[in-house]
């Protein structure tokens, strides 16, 4: 079902209005990883919640209780609940999305202040910290409110909105919350609901609009290695002491390959090779190994094999080594020993590894691999948070409807996807809910979430907004 045709003219005759809600939103720093950014994510939370009321939603602000952050006791920043629409013949959608974003700084090499809403006129990139990731895609859905409120068309379905401000540290209180409510069944929040929709990923390149209905899981660790009470002089006790560095630095070489296998024994064995059927379905994806080259820079994939690199990120499970703190970092040239050291690493698991199957077998291996460097040191190995791996039946009516609103606004068939990225709570609503979980991303594959200088493009968020709306004509047309 065709969205009206004075929908699709209300999203391009407010375009401007709508960049410059954006701008609002991109210049709270509601960084939820960071302390010092506690009360912008607060801020954050009022504003949108301010954003949905003006818009007709009635809200809640859940409480999600503490949590302890390095070493610091805050307040965990409140779920948003909101609801529009109680009409018992119309389909029931959930949307999630999430409020806070990644850490940024000039500093970091941004060309703009990260928290300044940049408008290059020139490209259409809308720049600032968050814009793809993932304020933009809740604001698509504002649009498509404000579209409806002010033209006075009903909406074709019931709308749920679940936002939280914690999804890029863990999502912590979240799944406690849903399931809470879920146990409640049709008396609680989500009851009813018939299908969800997140928009917190991407296309794979900036030419084809995709939907999505996998992701890999992830298990993050912390490997510290600690030893002297205090940092030493290298040119006192070098060559007289066990240290710390020296320890970990080898452990994490153990742990992948420059092939990118994964040297923990047992992780790759859990994981079955792809049929003929799957591989098919990568070989059709409008994506090649130049892509990827192009989004990263320089000629430096694995593999010059199509479906190989592809599966890199969609189906096999991957091991990153992210940084090491407590090491001298900086200009010039200290001579320190450092007391204490910790190596961060993540794997991205994928069906049918768990955070349970893996866990265990990584720190069995790094004990292992310790004991072997007959070191003084001690070793701490932390799981620091973690998430399973979901994948939904992509010929649900859900995807129908997306497929067929992503033709309509873009005149051409999505891809369909695996991701490589994780987002937990995704598995939480399929799980707790027992309804189709679909992943339609406005963005595309070299907006740069998490990275400098991240971006939406214009034409994304615009075309983005018609095509969050069109979907949900497309499912308050289905039968089933």
């Amino acid at each position: 079902m065709a969205a009206p045709a004075e929908f699709i003219k209300f999203i391009d005759d407010n375009a401007n209005k709508f960049i410059a809600r954006l701008g609002e939103a991109v210049a709270i720093p509601s960084v939820s990883g960071n302390g010092a950014h506690r009360p912008d994510v607060f801020k954050m939370s009022a504003w949108l919640d301010g954003q949905l009321k003006s818009l007709g939603v009635t809200t809640s602000l859940v409480d999600l209780g503490k949590h302890v952050m390095d070493g610091e006791e805050l307040p965990l920043p409140p779920a948003i609940l909101g609801r529009i629409g109680d009409d018992p013949k119309k389909k029931t959608v959930l949307v999630y999305g999430h409020y806070d974003v990644q850490p940024a700084e000039k500093s970091d090499g941004w060309d703009t202040e990260p928290f300044k809403l940049v408008v290059d006129e020139k490209t259409g990139r809308l720049i600032g910290r968050g814009s793809t990731d993932d304020k933009g895609p809740i604001l698509g859905w504002l649009n498509v409110l404000e579209a409806h409120k002010t033209l006075g068309l009903p909406l074709p379905v019931n709308l749920r909105f679940c936002f939280e401000g914690m999804e890029e540290n863990g999502s912590e209180g979240l799944d406690d919350l849903i399931k809470s409510e879920t146990a409640r069944g049709n008396d609680g929040f989500f009851g009813g609901v018939d299908c969800v929709c997140i928009s917190d990923n991407y296309w794979l390149n900036s030419r084809t609009p995709c939907i999505t209905y996998g992701l890999r899981g992830l298990v993050y660790f912390k490997l510290t290695v600690s030893g002297p009470t205090r940092d030493l002089h290298s040119g006192v006790f070098g060559r007289m002491v066990h240290e710390p560095m020296t320890d970990l630095v080898l452990l994490m070489s153990k742990l992948v390959a420059p092939d990118g296998t994964i040297l923990v024994p047992g992780v790759e064995d859990l994981v079955s090779a792809a049929d003929e059927e799957e591989r098919a379905i990568y070989e059709k994806l409008d994506y090649s190994v130049e892509d990827v080259n192009d989004a990263v820079g320089a000629p430096i994939t694995l593999s010059d094999d199509k479906v190989t690199v592809i599966m890199g990120r969609m189906r096999m499970p991957s091991l990153s080594l992210h940084g090491i703190e407590g090491a001298f970092y900086g200009p010039g040239a200290k001579t320190v020993i450092p007391a204490s050291v910790s190596g961060k690493f993540s794997i991205r698991i994928v069906p049918p590894q768990t955070p349970e199957l893996i866990e265990p077998l990584v720190i069995q291996y790094v004990e292992q691999e310790f004991a072997k460097l007959n070191s003084k040191n001690k070793l701490k190995i932390e799981n620091l948070h973690d998430g399973r791996p979901w994948v939904a039946d992509y010929k649900h009516w859900n995807y129908e409807a997306a497929r067929r609103a992503t033709q309509a606004v873009y005149r051409r068939d999505p891809d369909l996807t695996r991701e490589g990225g994780s987002i937990p709570v995704t598995l939480t609503f399929a799980e707790s809910l027992g309804v189709n979980v679909l992943l339609l991303p406005m963005g595309r594959g070299d907006d740069g979430a998490h990275s400098t200088n991240e971006k939406l493009d214009r034409s994304n968020f615009i075309e983005g907004s018609k095509v969050l709306g069109t979907y949900l004509y497309e499912v308050g047309a289905i039968k089933a």
